[in-house]
């Protein structure tokens, strides 16, 4: 289903995945287990926070499938129009930080708060967050493509984070659940 999204096109929010009835209910079960298997597991975060409007199905989906795991996890949107988190408080919780696809492609002026500038360089405001008093320990993405050096295997890999309110720099984990080039060449193995 994930290939067929994205068959043909360049970029896609994969909102024709993430709201089908099939996809969404396995989707969160398979962000929550690629975060497992690069030593994320659910009692070690406390909520998942949608980077873009593209990542809110994927968070309802992780929210869900960790309730039928018996874990509790709560989820966010970080709103950009007036910065603010919209759910659960945050405050002093461990957080993973969610999009539906990151790459080169993706942010290109999808908001005033997030921006991939060059190679794997996110301008991404976390103050919304820092605010809360939250600590961002990885962004996971069901798609990743090129990020570094045209890389696109590796995972986890880095993303360099810049706030561009104070340029302040930083990097965290990436965990790609799948990748572009593996998606387009039908090697997927989910």
């Amino acid at each position: 289903m994930l290939e067929n999204s994205i068959a043909g096109k360049p970029f896609s929010e994969l909102s024709s995945l993430t709201f089908d009835h099939r996809a969404a209910a396995i989707v969160g079960h398979i962000m929550l287990d690629a975060l497992e298997d690069q030593g994320y597991c659910v009692d070690d975060f406390d909520a998942v926070g949608a980077l873009t409007a593209a990542a809110v199905p994927l968070v309802d989906a992780m929210i869900h499938a960790a309730a039928s795991r018996g874990q509790d996890l709560d989820g966010f949107v970080m709103d950009f129009v007036y910065p603010s988190i919209k759910g659960p408080s945050i405050t002093g919780k461990r957080v993973i930080l969610v999009d539906s696809w990151l790459s080169q492609k993706s942010y290109v002026q999808t908001s005033s708060l997030v921006t991939l500038r060059k190679g794997n360089e996110l301008g991404l405001d976390f103050s919304v967050v820092e605010h809360e008093g939250a600590r961002i320990l990885a962004l996971v993405s069901l798609v990743s493509g090129a990020l570094a050096g045209g890389e696109t295997s590796g995972f986890p890999a880095t993303v360099d984070i810049v706030n561009p309110a104070t340029d302040e720099r930083s990097s965290l984990p990436l965990v790609g659940v799948f990748t572009e080039a593996e998606l387009r060449s039908g090697q997927s193995h989910a």
